[in-house]
């Protein structure tokens, strides 16, 4: 199995630390409001990539953290006058519920950053004493960027022709001794949250904080290390400083990014109006379908999103559920426990689409590719696997169809169809709940709904629904 390696510019033999286990760790998002599908894009690859390590027998150790201190939160929380522990523990909820909805599944550990504090006060301490850090005045404390003399190894960047990119929280000072070293600790501001340090009242900076987490749940090397390209620099680029300055060897084997979302061909951005929440797609598709729709370009090309590319997703979709919902019938009425001739060599065939699935997965986790082998499997299968079929060949088959299927994170058991009577019972229900203030159970009944395919819009007509 082959994977493309960021640090070394090309795809590399995977060989894992400890054989048999795949110790992996993904940066998650920020949790200061919905995610967005930019941040769908890495959960879903990299769930993918976790799903099919599973697959090849792999025990896999996923981590992917919740930063749940930073300026957006704390930002979020004055608007509303609440602490920021309410914002973060809010959107936390909301990921959760996003990412069960994208059929992600959940991480090993999914370390909060506010519960690591103690951990990152003693690596930075450990910087400090190793001569990789110091504090000024005013308490805040500094990496020495240039005494890691590797340090743009990962984005090939020279140190000199660096003088400003980075997304560290801002802090300036005369104090500072050089303008490419960034912040490890801080000290607080009026109104935001702080804990004691040796240095002063503060928080984390945020490269620091994933160095922390990762080490404590996979131990100080690690085989993978994911997340988005935009991560690439400063952020993969200063966890490894850190990292590897206090360890002595390398922080992770392997660097996996993923590339851009673009919407309608620009990037995505609230000013262009085109910003886009996992929430907003829920509303007029199943999730299934933008999973689907991420995982059919190759995680590092660009991927550009599109109401016309959704719907051929969809479409796309709804070839393999159909196919699924046949093998599913079938296997439940067909007779006969030996494959006949005909069907022994139709078996190798569906066997070979399988090793044409395989190939493509393990080079460079080619999703789009091993879709289009699906495809060809689910064409083999359609015209093969008849009501005349023995038992034997539609088990053998299905059981070969769903594995693949669950590689992709690909739910091929429909959800019941409710009556539109039921429908409208509930949305019944939901406007007496609304009249009621009843809002925890009006916003259950519009879960349920949409849960089974049902999109509800409130007008000034009504509640509208239809089937997504």
């Amino acid at each position: 199995m082959k994977i493309y390696n960021t640090m070394s510019k090309r795809k590399e033999e995977f060989v894992p630390i400890e054989e048999g286990k795949v110790r992996m760790y993904v940066c998650g998002p920020t949790v200061y409001n919905l995610i967005h599908i930019g941040n769908a894009r890495p959960m879903i690859f990299f769930d993918t990539v976790r799903r099919y390590f599973m697959y090849k027998g792999y025990d896999v150790n996923f981590v992917s953290n919740f930063t749940d201190v930073d300026d957006k939160i704390i930002k979020a929380a004055q608007e509303e006058g609440v602490d920021a522990s309410v914002i973060s523990e809010r959107y936390i909820a909301e990921c959760k519920k996003d990412m069960e909805g994208m059929n992600v599944m959940p991480a090993t550990t999914h370390p909060l950053a506010t519960q690591e504090i103690g951990g990152m006060i003693d690596m930075i301490r450990e910087l400090i004493d190793k001569g990789f850090a110091y504090a000024v005045s005013d308490g805040t404390v500094y990496y020495r960027t240039r005494k890691f003399r590797e340090y743009g190894k990962l984005s090939h960047k020279n140190l000199d022709d660096l003088q400003s990119g980075f997304r560290e929280i801002k802090v300036t000072g005369e104090e500072k001794e050089d303008p490419l070293d960034f912040v490890l600790w801080k000290p607080k501001k009026e109104g935001e949250p702080f804990w004691e340090s040796p240095w002063c009242q503060g928080r984390p900076g945020w490269h620091i904080e994933c160095s922390v987490m990762s080490k404590k749940y996979l131990g100080e090397e690690i085989d993978i290390h994911g997340g988005g390209e935009d991560l690439i620099f400063p952020h993969h680029e200063n966890e490894i400083a850190q990292s590897e300055a206090c360890s002595g060897h390398p922080f992770a084997h392997y660097w996996m990014h993923n590339a851009f979302l673009n919407i309608d061909g620009q990037k995505m951005s609230k000013s262009l109006g085109n910003f886009r929440t996992v929430r907003d797609i829920s509303e007029h598709y199943d999730l299934q379908v933008l999973r689907f729709f991420m995982l059919s370009a190759h995680y590092r090309s660009p991927l550009n999103f599109s109401a016309d590319l959704m719907e051929a997703a969809k479409n796309s979709l709804e070839r393999i559920l159909t196919c699924a919902d046949k093998l599913k019938d079938l296997a439940e009425t067909a007779a006969g426990e030996e494959l006949t001739e005909k069907e022994t060599e139709d078996l190798k065939t569906v066997i070979g689409f399988q090793d044409k699935y395989e190939a493509a997965m393990d080079d460079d986790l080619n999703t789009a590719d091993a879709i289009a082998a699906l495809f060809e499997m689910v064409k083999f299968l359609n015209t093969t696997v008849t009501e005349e079929s023995t038992a034997a060949y539609v088990g053998e088959a299905r059981a070969i169809f769903l594995k693949l299927c669950d590689v992709l994170g690909i739910i091929t058991d429909r959800k019941e169809e409710l009556l539109d009577s039921d429908i409208e019972a509930l949305i019944e229900e939901r406007t007496q709940a609304r009249k009621d203030r009843n809002w925890a159970r009006a916003d259950e009944i519009r879960a349920q709904l949409l849960e089974k395919g049902i999109v509800l819009e409130d007008t000034r007509e009504g509640v509208k629904w239809k089937r997504a």
